[in-house]
């Protein structure tokens, strides 16, 4: 009879693949693919900090909105990349470990927020950069996604290095 497979043991062949094996026994690509994913996360962070903060009112208030997410958009989403690419891997590396790891679960918790904050805010902030620059004061909605961004990233962020310290009680 089939038996289905806990998502324990989905974690433990992910971590028995070659790839991931390879990557966790790698005295360089491990670090490598690491200091890639640092990279992405301060190439992505900045540009999510500078839109939020120009959102907020509080940098780069000689551009216009529509500008600054513009210009910045392909920056953003090439940290996004780097930044996910390598957490798969990274991830994938250790997957038993972080399958015990609150702050691994915690981390994925606040990504699915932020999911559902992009699709909340897509139209009426991110997409809408122009009426944004029309108003004569910067709208709720936009202060109120821009806080919410930077909550919710400071949160990964901050998860995501917490990973590190969790030690597994025997």
């Amino acid at each position: 009879k089939g038996r289905a497979m806990t998502l324990l043991a989905i974690f433990q062949w992910l971590q028995s693949t070659e790839v991931a094996t390879a990557l966790r026994e790698s005295s360089w690509v491990y670090p490598i693919v690491m200091a890639t994913h640092l990279t992405g996360m301060a190439l992505f962070g900045g540009m999510i900090l500078i839109t939020d903060m120009r959102l907020l009112g509080l940098v780069m208030r000689g551009s216009t909105v529509t500008d600054v997410v513009g210009g910045l958009r392909p920056w953003k989403h090439f940290g996004l990349l780097l930044t996910a690419a390598c957490g798969i891997f990274l991830a994938l590396s250790k997957a038993e470990y972080y399958y015990h790891n609150p702050f691994f679960w915690c981390k994925l918790a606040l990504f699915m927020l932020v999911i559902i904050h992009a699709l909340v805010f897509r139209n009426s902030v991110y997409r809408n950069t122009a009426a944004i620059d029309r108003a004569t004061v910067i709208p709720t909605n936009a202060k109120v996604a821009a806080c919410l961004s930077l909550a919710l990233w400071l949160g990964i962020v901050s998860f995501g290095r917490l990973i590190g310290y969790y030690e597994i009680k025997p």
